[in-house]
């Protein structure tokens, strides 16, 4: 089915064919292609519109995908998320600020408003996703759809988490004035500080992620 969407060039929101249609294509039962489409639909290849069809969906031609069915990360594996993002993140904010694609700027600025906003209301949940949102703005001003994909698909891995790291972490203020000075970098076209700022960013959520995991024991207490 992918390859023929490839073969007819079509692009997002374009109508594919029936389910009937695909099940006499493909030789196979009605169940059978229901199966497959709603397996490329939790990637967001394909729309399965309720009453109206198949339809190509947003992600189509996307090169990598986080996966849908993961479950929760362990705390560990969360630690090492972090430690990815923080070697893939600041390399690509430096990039970010030489290519800076206008359109990723201004989502930039969008989600900084956004982020403001919902610290003044206290929608600590919204605020999560929105701190995601940011960070694959700023991918996406790199102007290298493969590096953002690749940003995309370990911050929707752990945005699930990231309600916890604020709730820790405590400063939401300060989280959004270093994302400010990011993206105050960007703008400015300096590669080096945009990297920096990036990474002294990640480094300082991975040290408090570390403290939940490995918290310091107590020395009176003894050892078993």
């Amino acid at each position: 089915m992918l390859a023929l969407i490839a073969d007819r060039k079509l692009s997002s929101g374009d109508q594919f064919e029936s389910v009937r249609s695909l099940a006499d294509r493909f030789k196979v039962a009605v169940p059978t292609v229901r199966e497959a489409l709603r397996r490329l639909e939790a990637t967001g290849a394909v729309e399965l519109r309720h009453g109206s069809g198949v339809y190509v969906g947003p992600h189509v031609g996307r090169l990598v995908l986080a996966n849908p069915l993961a479950p929760t990360p362990s705390a560990d594996r969360l630690v090492e998320l972090l430690q990815a993002r923080a070697l893939i993140e600041p390399p690509v904010a430096a990039l970010a600020a030489r290519v800076r694609a206008e359109s990723a700027l201004q989502q930039m600025e969008r989600d900084l408003t956004a982020a403001a906003e919902q610290i003044a209301a206290g929608d600590h949940a919204q605020l999560a996703e929105v701190n995601m949102d940011f960070h694959r703005s700023l991918a996406q001003a790199s102007g290298n759809a493969t590096l953002a994909e690749v940003v995309e698909s370990v911050t929707v891995v752990n945005v699930r988490e990231q309600l916890e790291i604020l709730h820790i972490h405590g400063d939401r203020q300060t989280d959004l004035d270093e994302h400010r000075a990011i993206h105050a970098a960007v703008l400015a076209g300096d590669s080096e500080l945009a990297e920096r700022l990036t990474r002294e960013h990640l480094d300082g959520v991975l040290a408090v992620i570390n403290e939940r995991v490995n918290p310091p024991q107590d020395p009176s207490t003894p050892e078993s």
